[in-house]
């Protein structure tokens, strides 16, 4: 039987649920928590649970310390987060659940296939994924309408931009309710209107690496000058105005004249660039495997490359 049907009000939105406690999960719950609605908290295990608790109480730390947060609030987040191993007992009764387990396809699928079962008809599936589209993950449901991706950036209660991003058959009162619902807790909700891989921000990040990549292979740049440039010069005005916004004071007509001669040069390479492909065969792979070197424009291949 078809569960697709009219979406509650924002208004209407009492107890919000996060499956999956990890590196995201914990702290979308801390936002809901801490903008004070009750919040179940499921993983698979109680070391899981406890560990996101023992996060929170470090974020919640670290925002006090900052004076972002009182005593009050902090001590009201874990008062509104009920940690459970039960899926039924964690959603059943849920108007918005937010998915948050690992991003395998398969995985989110049979969650979102349990999640349908056992949720209300009214409840809003979301799912916190980053590549994933989500007529894919409403396919595995009975509610296509009430299906989307939201999409926080790590830390997410830290960076206050969600993705929405919708699919043909997400409802608009659907986006307008979890619109207003993040909107509400203080976060800056921004909608994809027709689902497309990567959503907004990995795109735009994405074309950005890519041109950055190219530079240093072409020995153009240093990596360690174009994170200057970054940092230091647009990345900054960034933080205050989009890219729209810039070009808006700039005037399109210099925008126009500038890009006559800029874009022919552009990468526009759909292959992964050499550079990365060689530090990745090498076994550099950042910090996490304590690489001594960054990119450098001769780390072309392993052998003689790779330092």
């Amino acid at each position: 039987m078809s569960k697709v049907g009219q979406t509650l009000n924002v208004d209407d939105i009492r107890n919000i649920a996060i499956v999956g406690a990890g590196l995201m999960g914990h702290g979308i719950a801390q936002e809901f928590a801490l903008a004070g609605y009750p919040v179940h908290l499921h993983d698979l295990t109680d070391e899981k649970l406890e560990q996101a608790t023992a996060t929170i109480q470090a974020n919640l730390r670290l925002l006090t310390d900052l004076g972002l947060v009182t005593d009050t609030q902090r001590d009201s987040v874990l008062q509104n987060i009920h940690p459970s191993t039960a899926l039924n007992d964690a959603v059943s009764d849920a108007d918005v659940v937010i998915e948050a387990v690992f991003e395998r396809l398969e995985l989110k699928l049979e969650v979102f296939r349990q999640l349908d079962e056992i949720c209300p008809e009214r409840t809003i599936l979301a799912s916190n994924s980053s590549t994933l589209l989500p007529s894919k993950l409403a396919a595995a449901t009975r509610r296509p309408d009430k299906v989307l991706i939201a999409h926080y950036f790590n830390p997410p209660f830290l960076l206050p931009v969600v993705e929405l991003v919708r699919h043909p058959a997400t409802s608009n009162s659907t986006v307008t309710t979890m619109h207003e619902l993040l909107s509400h807790v203080g976060k800056k909700p921004a909608i994809v209107q027709k689902e497309v891989t990567g959503f907004i921000g990995n795109r735009l990040q994405g074309a950005l690496f890519r041109e950055a990549l190219s530079l240093v292979e072409h020995g153009f740049a240093t990596v360690e000058d174009v994170d200057i440039v970054v940092k230091n010069g647009f990345g900054r005005r960034y933080a205050a105005a989009g890219p729209f916004e810039v070009w808006e004071l700039a005037g399109w007509d210099f925008i126009q004249d500038a890009l006559e001669y800029l874009t022919p040069t552009l990468d526009s390479s759909t292959e992964i660039s050499p550079l990365l492909k060689a530090k990745v065969e090498c076994g550099e792979l950042g910090v996490k495997t304590r690489a001594p070197a960054l990119l450098t424009s001769g780390a072309v291949a392993c052998g003689d490359g790779c330092r």
